[in-house]
């Protein structure tokens, strides 16, 4: 795998690496963002940044100039289609958890070739061991600590099951209620009404999944394992992957569902970078036989 091309920057100058004492390194002490560029340009600029700036205000995190953040941007990007995160950490601090005042922010684009291609057909999924944690003071904000996430895709390693070959996994919280996927934000039809989870409790709020509220229009809930696994249809989404409809979980299969090959539509209408996925004018037709892994 080739090494991403990484520029790292405290305040307004570029330095040859992330300091040693920087307190996103050593407590994860910071957010960021992992955006789908096309052709150099990132046309959810505005909604990454917006979220970039809830989660350092929520933690406290000095911001840098937005104007020369987007410029590094796309100097790095030089026109290609590609992924590029954006981490924002608090900066340098001493020994110990009480952060320094007045210290400028570490911040690190670095560029990523994009993922390759989910089936069209549907992802297979997997129900994780792994619970998050609930804290409504980080809920919602993609701040840096995600073990528990490492923990729940580590399970792929540990054992050897009928579901290894799972694209991605869903994940509850200690209470119990469903909340995403591993890498995904995720959505469950019921008699013709789309909800996707309440992340008031844990969770991030994924910059595709506001583009599908502020769309579309979808009610958040609580849901328990038994709504997703009765689900007339399942879809993820991801700001680098898309819109992704759930062929399996477990056992259970389902069809395209067409609402979802209308909002695949919108999305390549609304985000060029996802072009490529649109299924076209017309696509598969609803009562086709499913193609399933």
């Amino acid at each position: 795998m080739a090494s991403p091309e990484v520029r790292v920057f405290v305040g307004d100058d570029r330095v040859s690496g992330i300091p040693l004492d920087d307190r996103g390194l050593a407590y994860g002490d910071g957010v960021f963002e992992t955006m789908r560029a096309h052709r150099g340009e990132l046309p959810w600029w505005d909604l990454h940044w917006a979220r970039l700036e809830r989660g350092a205000s929520r933690l406290g995190l000095a911001l840098p100039r937005r104007a020369q953040v987007r410029e590094e941007a796309g100097r790095l990007l030089d026109g290609a289609d590609a992924v590029l995160r954006l981490q924002l950490n608090r900066g340098s601090g001493g020994r110990g958890y009480a952060p320094s005042p007045g210290v400028d922010p570490v911040w690190i684009l670095a560029r990523h070739p994009l993922p390759a291609a989910m089936p069209p057909r549907g992802i297979a999924l997997r129900w994780c061991a792994t619970r998050l944690a609930i804290q409504p003071a980080l809920a919602g904000i993609k701040h840096c600590n995600r073990l528990e996430q490492v923990l729940a895709r580590a399970e792929w390693l540990a054992a050897d099951t009928d579901d290894s070959d799972a694209d991605d996994g869903l994940m509850c919280s200690m209470e119990g209620d469903v909340v995403c996927a591993i890498a995904a934000n995720l959505f469950v039809l019921h008699d013709g009404l789309w909800r996707t989870p309440w992340l008031d409790h844990c969770g991030v709020a994924g910059v595709c999944r506001q583009w599908l509220l502020d769309d579309v229009g979808i009610e958040q809930a609580r849901l328990k394992v038994i709504d997703v696994e009765t689900a007339d249809a399942i879809v993820l989404t991801n700001a680098v992957r898309g819109i992704l409809p759930v062929a399996r979980l477990g056992t259970r299969r389902w069809r395209q569902h067409p609402a979802v090959l209308e909002w695949q539509r919108r999305l390549a209408r609304a985000h060029p970078g996802f072009a490529a996925a649109d299924p076209g004018p017309s696509g598969p037709h609803p009562s086709s036989p499913p193609e399933m892994p």
